[in-house]
């Protein structure tokens, strides 16, 4: 089956203060996930069983992947495995694309 999916169609979730996701598509091995972070947001530190790729569209954010900072602006991505711990703070306001493996079931 082909989805088409427009993010305008998507109901915004407001996961912490500032940071609002919407979760675009997904299949039985793959989620990707649209992220805006208003400057200054801050995602605390966790982890999930869950492989994930993060991709900066616009804006500039400060990741922090099992104590080392990345400062990631438009273009840079980030590829970590299952279980690591990291959080993410917005430099300024940013836009993310964000991918897991296997689809995180409490996004859907």
């Amino acid at each position: 089956m082909i989805d088409v999916i427009k993010a305008s169609d998507v109901e915004p979730v407001e996961m912490v203060p500032g940071v609002w996701r919407r979760t675009l598509s997904w299949g039985e091995r793959l989620m990707i996930v649209h992220v805006i972070l208003e400057e200054g947001a801050v995602v605390r530190a966790h982890r999930h069983p869950h492989e994930q790729i993060t991709y900066i569209v616009e804006g500039e954010l400060s990741m922090d992947v099992e104590g080392r900072t990345y400062v990631l602006v438009a273009g840079d991505s980030l590829q970590f495995p299952a279980d690591v711990e990291h959080g993410a703070t917005a430099v300024k306001r940013t836009l993310v694309i964000d991918s897991f493996s296997p689809p995180r079931e409490e996004y859907k």
